[in-house]
């Protein structure tokens, strides 16, 4: 099956960028800010809350940076101006870090102080680990300049992960906690699957130790059930935590965790990079091309079946 999945990746950039946009439709919510919010407002009357993410990363220069910081302003505006359950994740690449480290503090402080004033809620997204160190820091200087109301990921296949939870307890921080996409050296990162599971458990058994605002992000049936276990053994009330998943992805089983009265978040990305985002996502890790061409083959069949009887 790993050679299957990189075999599909290999063979992307040959597929016309038409199908890719097919495949990738139900995943993205589109170039606009308006296909995003359409996407928030069924979630929200499904029981569901969001996280808008502007694409776009690796900038290469401070204008397309500052492009991007200010295409939050019109998420922000259009969260409140719709009333909708969402708040916003970020990703310091695009926000310039590759260019410079103040750039990307300026441009996410602005955001952050932004989304303050409406009374909403900054996630800094986690990339790959050249960029670890300088979105730890980054983040812990905003919580020591007064800004609460921003969150930070931690992936549980970096071998480091624990200490960084130690080294954030000062801050109680609020957390997505997730597996990790990006490949990276074995040295500093568990490639075995049951690794990755037992440290994403033993970081979320932490945090929740430590009275952090936990939002559990898997599709992993096992840890879904373990974490369950955890919020109740630690007493967690409704509010203390949340579940998340990409958009498109197990939505049934995201179904029942509504049904079952907890509360789940799903990550909305969208913008005029969709296609370099599709590509670069499917290319870090393989596996995701394998289930995208396996879920969409799956819902595919079942129209040809019906079409036939």
């Amino acid at each position: 099956m790993a050679l299957l999945d990189r075999a599909i990746v290999s063979a992307l950039p040959a597929v016309p960028k038409p199908v890719v946009r097919l495949i990738s439709q139900r995943y993205i919510a589109g170039e606009r800010i308006e296909d995003a919010c359409g996407v928030v407002k069924d979630l929200n009357a499904a029981g569901k809350m969001a996280t808008i993410d502007v694409l776009g990363e690796e900038v290469t220069t401070p204008e397309e940076a500052r492009h991007i910081a200010y295409a939050y302003d019109d998420v922000f505006r259009a969260i409140d101006e719709q009333a909708l359950d969402s708040n916003v994740s970020v990703k310091l690449t695009g926000m310039g870090l590759k260019l410079g480290r103040e750039i990307a503090k300026q441009n996410l402080q602005r955001t952050v102080r932004l989304a303050a004033a409406r009374g909403n809620f900054v996630r800094i997204d986690m990339e790959d680990s050249s960029c670890t160190d300088d979105t730890l820091a980054i983040y812990r200087e905003l919580r020591e300049d007064g800004l609460d109301n921003v969150g930070i990921v931690l992936q549980a296949y970096l071998r480091r992960t624990l200490d960084d939870i130690d080294s954030l307890a000062d801050l109680t921080p609020n957390v997505r906690l997730c597996k990790g996409i990006y490949v990276e050296p074995l040295k500093i990162a568990y490639h075995d699957f049951d690794q990755v599971r037992a440290n994403f458990f033993r970081a979320l058994g932490a945090l929740l130790e430590g009275g952090s605002y936990v939002g559990i992000a898997t599709h992993d049936e096992w840890l879904i059930h373990e974490a369950t276990r955890l919020v109740a053994r630690y007493r967690r009330a409704r509010e203390q935590y949340e579940f998340q998943m990409l958009l498109g992805v197990r939505e049934r089983r995201g179904d029942e965790l509504v049904r079952d009265g907890h509360r789940l978040r799903i990550y909305v990305p969208y913008g005029e990079q969709w296609y370099a985002y599709s590509l670069r996502r499917l290319q870090e890790n393989p596996k995701i091309a394998g289930y995208i061409a396996s879920d969409t083959v799956g819902r595919l069949l079942p129209r040809r079946n019906g079409a036939r009887a």
